[in-house]
């Protein structure tokens, strides 16, 4: 037997009450475009994380093959992380995990799945060059 939610006395009751005090409601409504995978740069992994760094890892390999980079690190709420590959064209993975451990890790709940945007910009000093050669 199959029974309509609205159909129960209980909501009945709750819908004549809302009706009776509620003559506007209003709705906040919002949007983005999202890619896949729905990050880009960094997921940190809880050490209870539902879906473990495999699970996780074997997903984004279906979106976007050779794209990440998987990590285990030694943290009582944190099990791993994985990091987008040109991040680590630029920054070594040691670098990634020192900077996440002292900034992001004592954040992590151990169930959660945490996104970072960790953007690397490379600056130089002035430095000459010789407009001779070439």
């Amino acid at each position: 037997m199959v029974i309509h939610p609205l159909a129960n006395p209980i909501n009945e009751r709750l819908m004549r009450l809302m009706n009776d005090k509620m003559n506007n409601v209003t709705v906040k409504l919002s949007f983005e475009k999202t890619t896949l995978p729905p990050f880009t740069d960094i997921l940190v992994l809880g050490r209870e994380c539902p879906l473990g760094m495999n699970g996780v890892g074997k997903c984004l390999d279906l979106l976007v093959p050779d794209g990440f980079d998987r990590f285990e690190v030694e943290d009582d709420h944190v099990a791993s992380i994985i990091v987008n590959k040109n991040i680590l064209l630029r920054i070594k993975p040691v670098a990634v995990i020192k900077i996440l451990q002292e900034r992001v890790f004592p954040f992590v709940g151990r169930s959660e799945i945490i996104k970072v945007d960790f953007a690397v910009k490379v600056e130089y000093d002035s430095f000459k060059v010789d407009i001779n050669d070439g």
